[in-house]
């Protein structure tokens, strides 16, 4: 992603402002990280790009920046954190890992959805003062060669809230106006401090609503933090985010079309999340969901993604049954004969909790095993699927 910016940088590009981007590279994603909380400090509208480690390097930055309220924007190509061994494949643990900074997290599922939802990114982030963290998977998405439409910067400029920009120069360090910033607190005041952001991060979902009616309009494609895709009246619906939900809607249209009702949810703010927004598609005639998590939190109860829908739903009356299961770490195949696998766990009578998919697990035993192998592509399209024998199946799932 930099290189490109950097490419179009030196042959004269310009951006909505009509100004030329700088592009500077620094030794590490520490060392960008505080260069850009130093660029944004003086006033100018500055983002970065990373993935893995390199994001984790960029937390301590991330406090101060979310601390602050300035209006970064992290493009992140999720990919996966080095545990056990290293991966430079993609799942969703980096970016996991910064739930905590205070940055709002607004994931894209597809080539089209970065290029519709990455100008989101910036436009809410200025207009709320909460940074954002735009991400999609890596390789899968970020590597994938694909043809898209564009949004030309014209109808971007036009969204701009360009008052909240000034507001932001003008709030810019400078001599001619000295403030006083970074500073330590005591006990008497810190927790009171930190708890008037509140306000800005209630605003952030209706901000990003706004901006994703308004894409919608531009481009014909419906946007919403959480959008839902499936059968009306669904009594089974799969909640996850990012590349997946490409797979999952075809296994959808494959299970519906052999008389199932089932239905997915695709997140897109992630953070702030918002039951207001998620409940608003959800059918009323669920009775049992799956969240899907690409990351793996050894220890605790669920994964995060999990975690948020089981909150949401606490003491709710009449609330649906909630299991979790996870899938695609380091890039794992995950294909709709998996995910059918999983929506079969979910209507079975007894439906396995902390489940895997992608994988057999012969050690703790968590994962489930597909009962057919299927291909969900649309009917004519080319495929190189070759038939396999179950036997053959089961070795290779």
């Amino acid at each position: 992603m930099a290189e490109n910016v950097d490419e179009w940088a030196a042959h004269g590009q310009k951006n909505i402002f009509g100004q030329e981007v700088k592009v500077v590279e620094m030794q590490s994603e520490a060392g960008a990280a505080g260069a850009l909380h130093g660029s944004l400090a003086t006033g100018a509208l500055t983002t970065t790009f990373t993935a893995s480690q390199g994001l984790l390097l960029m937390i301590p930055n991330m406090y101060k920046l979310a601390g602050e309220l300035l209006p970064a924007v992290f493009h992140v190509t999720a990919r996966a954190v080095a545990s056990h061994a290293l991966s430079i494949f993609g799942d969703h643990s980096d970016v996991m890992a910064t739930r905590q900074t205070g940055f709002a997290l607004l994931a894209s599922g597809s080539v089209q959805e970065v290029m519709d939802l990455g100008g989101i990114a910036h436009l809410a982030a200025i207009k709320s003062r909460v940074p954002f963290l735009h991400f999609f998977d890596g390789f899968r998405t970020s590597h994938e060669v694909q043809k898209i439409e564009t949004i030309d910067y014209k109808d971007l400029e036009n969204l701009l809230d360009k008052d909240a920009v000034q507001r932001f120069r003008s709030n810019a360090l400078s001599p001619e106006h000295p403030v006083t910033r970074g500073t330590a607190q005591n006990p008497d005041i810190f927790f009171q401090a930190r708890e008037a952001c509140n306000k800005f991060y209630d605003a952030v979902p209706e901000v990003v609503a706004e901006y994703m009616a308004e894409i919608s309009k531009l481009t014909g494609r419906e946007y919403k933090p959480f959008n839902y895709y499936g059968a009306p009246d669904a009594e089974h619906v799969i909640v996850a985010m990012g590349s997946i939900t490409e797979s999952l809607e075809e296994t959808v249209d494959y299970m519906n079309a052999r008389g199932s009702k089932v239905g997915i949810i695709k997140v897109h703010l992630y953070r702030p999340f918002s039951p207001k927004y998620l409940l608003d598609v959800m059918p009323k005639t669920v009775k049992r969901i799956a969240v899907l998590d690409r990351t793996k939190e050894p220890g605790a109860l669920g994964e995060p993604l999990y975690l948020d829908v089981r909150s949401m739903f606490y003491n709710m009356d009449n609330a649906p049954m909630i299991i979790g299961g996870r899938y695609g770490l380091g890039s794992k195949d995950t294909t709709p004969t998996h995910l059918k696998a999983a929506f079969e766990n979910l209507m079975s009578k007894n439906p396995k909790n902390g489940f895997t998919i992608g994988i057999v697990d012969d050690v703790t035993f968590h994962s489930l095993t597909p009962t057919e192998e299927i291909n969900a592509a649309p009917e004519g399209t080319t495929s190189p699927m070759i038939p396999r024998s179950p036997a053959v199946l089961q070795f290779l799932t």
